[in-house]
């Protein structure tokens, strides 16, 4: 035990300490999160793998006990400072908890803000914000899949396409890679315009649900390079394309006093642009839009706007423009060194007032993934829901693919499911085939 407790806390290179003692700042894209998370509004987002065989209890449970020191930045909890909160290393077991209720169900004070969870075959993974992104959640999934195979004799020991349990943790994977990329004296972004927001009244509590849909990722792509447009930028605009078919929907008077602009978020992973190893929060987003003052655009019309759009705004030096305004916000003096009470108060009603007004949607696409071929072949599909959307948007939707499928997941607050069927509609009337998975 004492060369296992040594082995541990060595693996906080730099921090000269032992992850008892181990603490961080919280990223800049986490700074907002305890501010604004509430029961219904968790900040928690959702990754599952359903395997083609039911999950081996004992090998599983000795996979998560194998990675219980690897990911020492993923064992915190929030705590409270003078002028920020901070995350403190917590010495609890990686929980691991059947999978029933709502799906990403927000933490309790004093637990670690993060859970595993198991359901026959699939196997979900949760995380708050405050910890990490989608890309960040997902590697850590990969690394107890990759480990449970392993222990299950499924995958030859000594793989090096995942982030092993014996192996040592690099600084690089805590580091906050906004304030490392943060530049000076950058101008700031234009404001924009308020959007459009779903007309729908909200469901009573507890409201969070989702529909999640299976389609043949070959045909979407397919369907995408048939308009010259990449699988991200068809699928947005879809959703733009869903967006407008509500809003010409509306009673005339409605419509006539409804904003005008479809405007819709969706996250860019920036370690494709930085040099950065983090396994922290590490996204910005663009926002693509139509602006029906203008009149009803085509499909092809939207595709064409989502795509020079999206093109113009992964430009990296206007991605520093963003990195710069946000960063360089929480360092303002003035703010620096106002006390924490006021500091959430400022971030709760900037939030409220401007956080969601400025956009009508969120599609989250965290791509195509694949683990190795020696264990593919035992893993049927993976479902990515982000945390509940909030009760101006009421909807969100989440993407990734694996094989020969994509999965799309819809988060809907509302009492309504028009997003949605308008949304698959679109994709069976342009002849893609689409199954709601259970």
């Amino acid at each position: 035990m004492a060369a296992e407790t040594k082995s541990i806390r060595h693996r906080v290179p730099g921090e000269n300490r032992s992850t008892e003692d181990f603490w961080l700042r919280l990223d800049n894209a986490a700074k907002i999160y305890p501010a604004i998370q509430s029961e219904e509004m968790t900040a928690v987002f959702r990754l599952s793998v359903v395997l083609k065989e039911p999950v081996k209890i004992s090998s599983f449970l000795k996979a998560v006990s194998l990675l219980e020191e690897r990911f020492p930045y993923y064992k915190m909890i929030p705590r409270k400072g003078f002028f920020w909160y901070y995350l403190q290393h917590y010495n609890e077991k990686i929980p691991v908890m059947p999978d029933a209720g709502i799906p990403c169900r927000a933490f309790e004070k004093d637990q670690l803000y993060f859970r595993v969870l198991l359901k026959g075959s699939k196997v979900s993974v949760e995380f708050s914000h405050i910890l990490t992104d989608g890309s960040g959640g997902f590697e850590f999934l990969r690394s107890l899949l990759m480990t449970y195979f392993e222990v299950c004799g499924l995958l030859a020991q000594g793989k090096k396409a995942f982030m092993r349990h014996d192996q040592e943790v690099s600084p690089e994977e805590f580091e906050d890679a906004f304030g490392k990329n943060f530049q000076t004296d950058l101008p700031v972004p234009v404001k924009v315009a308020k959007s459009f927001h779903l007309p729908f009244a909200l469901k009573t509590t507890p409201r969070f649900g989702v529909m999640s849909f299976l389609v043949p990722l070959g045909e979407v792509i397919t369907k995408a390079k048939q308009f010259s447009v990449s699988l991200t930028v068809f699928l947005v605009g879809v959703y733009l394309l869903s967006l407008q078919n509500i809003h010409s929907k509306l009673a005339p008077l409605k419509k006539r006093h409804s904003r005008k602009i479809l405007r819709v978020q969706v996250p860019v992973n920036l370690r494709k642009m930085y040099p950065s190893k983090t396994m922290r929060n590490f996204s910005l987003f663009v926002t693509p839009e139509i602006d029906l003052r203008l009149g009803q655009y085509s499909f092809e019309e939207i595709l064409n706007i989502v795509h020079h759009k999206m093109q113009l705004e992964t430009d990296r030096k206007l991605i520093s423009k963003i990195i710069s305004r946000n960063v360089g916000a929480e360092r303002n003096i003035l703010l620096k060194n106002t006390p924490l009470f006021i500091k959430s108060l400022f971030l709760f009603f900037t939030y409220k007032i401007q956080g969601t007004s400025r956009y009508s949607g969120v599609i989250t696409n965290l791509g195509k993934v694949s683990f190795h071929e020696e264990v593919d072949k035992f893993i049927d599909y993976f479902v990515f829901i982000p945390p509940p959307p909030n009760k101006t948007l009421k909807v969100n939707c989440g993407v990734i693919g694996f094989g020969d499928n994509l999965v799309l997941s819809f988060g809907n607050i509302s009492a309504s499911r028009e997003l949605e069927r308008e949304f698959i509609t679109t994709l069976t009337r342009s002849g893609v085939p689409v199954k709601i998975l259970p």
